[in-house]
């Protein structure tokens, strides 16, 4: 019997590496961490501040009076197998025990209710992005391009950041959650500037929303390539790394991101703005390789230490996809959603005002793409998005609180 009457807890499954301790070692170990936080046991099978469990260990089995590996209750807690699936899904049981993989016995418990879901920070005062509720709202990001050479809106934001305030307070007033800035234009094409440069655009800006009380429950990313400029944006108050490339144009993009402990995004994306429009062969299928290389990024994200509850995803509409290619993102993200190793994760999508929405309806100057893009943002809600990243941000914010209220129940 559990206590069911309990506040909303967060609860994790980490793999360590352990192969020095015995298990009534390890079981020593961990009560010492629980210690030093501060641990709390008031009820039996019920509340408290921290618990830390053994699940398993090694390939072998142990049972002595308080100490029973495979954990005995493992297999009937949701909140513990669906973790547990994140990172061994096709594992199984020592020899002998409950056969089936830990996805089987996940498959068999009855849905909690409400449904639980993997929880990922974007700021102190938000609430997580909880992408396997069905009732979550979708976060606006609005997209502030301190560049005079982005494709849709290079040059119009002054560069003097104090000239900025009307339009930051209009995009939040309208609905925006999350801001994201750039530095340096990722359009293909692009001209590659220095990372002083690129710096100097967006810092200023940073500096000057974070000292600001009206804007001190605004998520801010910075959109960059590059670890230097990632981490002096987090230094100066942003809480998350938009990387067009997933780590792979600068190597120690991901490394940084392990150490600020921030939340990245992690886009699809081949070659660099200046190749990518040739790499869009995808012989194998879209979608299955999109996945599996979106899943290399992650690995090597954990790989260096960045925690799977710190990652957000982006199919990267628009990046090494042709008209047909991203119209089949769009139309087929929930199952993209759902590919091996993908599940769980929040995603954004960013078709914003895009050269293939111009093509389909006819509109040359981007920023007339309005009603296209907000055909593009219906689709991704529709299909699961957690963030959709736009520059018209009156308007894309009702479309999303429309498309909410139709699939978001």
């Amino acid at each position: 019997m559990y206590v069911e009457d309990q506040d909303t807890f967060l609860n994790a499954v980490c793999q360590v590496n352990a192969d020095d301790y015995a298990p009534q070692q390890l079981l020593q170990a961990i009560k010492t961490i629980e210690s030093r936080l501060g641990r709390q046991k008031t009820i039996e099978k019920g509340p408290r501040n921290v618990d830390l469990d053994i699940l398993l260990h090694r390939n072998t089995t142990f049972d002595e009076e308080n100490l029973s590996v495979p954990h005995k209750l493992m297999l009937e807690r949701e909140f513990v197998l669906r973790p547990l699936c994140d990172l061994i899904p096709n594992e199984t049981l020592p020899a002998g025990i409950n056969p089936g993989t830990f996805r089987d016995h996940l498959a068999i418990l009855p849905p909690s209710v409400p449904p639980l879901s993997s929880s990922i920070p974007i700021h102190p005062t938000l609430p997580p992005l909880t992408p396997l509720s069905s009732t979550r709202p979708t976060h606006v990001m609005a997209i502030l391009n301190l560049t005079p050479d982005s494709f849709s809106d290079g040059g119009i934001h002054p560069s003097e950041p104090s000239s900025l305030l009307p339009t930051i307070r209009s995009m939040i007033v309208s609905g925006a959650t999350i801001l994201d800035l750039g530095g340096q234009s990722t359009r293909p094409n692009a001209e590659e500037v220095s990372p002083d440069e690129e710096l100097s655009r967006i810092l200023p800006t940073i500096q000057l929303i974070r000292s600001m009380p009206e804007f001190a429950n605004i998520a801010l990313s910075v959109d960059t390539y590059r670890a230097s400029v990632a981490a002096a944006a987090i230094t100066a108050g942003a809480n998350i790394i938009n990387d067009v490339s997933a780590g792979t144009s600068d190597p120690e993009m991901l490394p940084t991101a392990a150490r600020l402990g921030c939340t990245i995004i992690l886009m699809h994306m081949r070659g660099t703005p200046a190749t990518m429009t040739k790499l869009t062969s995808y012989p194998e299928g879209l979608l299955p390789t999109v996945a599996s290389e979106l899943q290399a990024r992650v690995h090597a994200a954990e790989k260096v230490g960045i925690f799977r509850w710190r990652i957000i995803l982006d199919p990267g509409i628009g990046f090494a996809k042709n008209q047909a290619q991203n119209l089949e993102l769009l139309r087929g993200l929930g199952e993209l959603r759902e590919l091996e190793g993908l599940h769980g994760f929040p995603w954004l999508v960013g078709a914003s005002r895009k050269g293939f929405i111009g093509k389909i309806t006819g509109v040359k100057e981007a920023s007339q793409r309005v009603w296209g893009t907000a055909a593009t943002v219906t689709a991704a809600i529709q299909g699961g998005a957690d963030v959709v990243r736009v520059h018209d941000v009156k308007e894309m914010a009702q479309v999303a609180k429309m498309a909410d209220a139709i699939w978001r129940v």
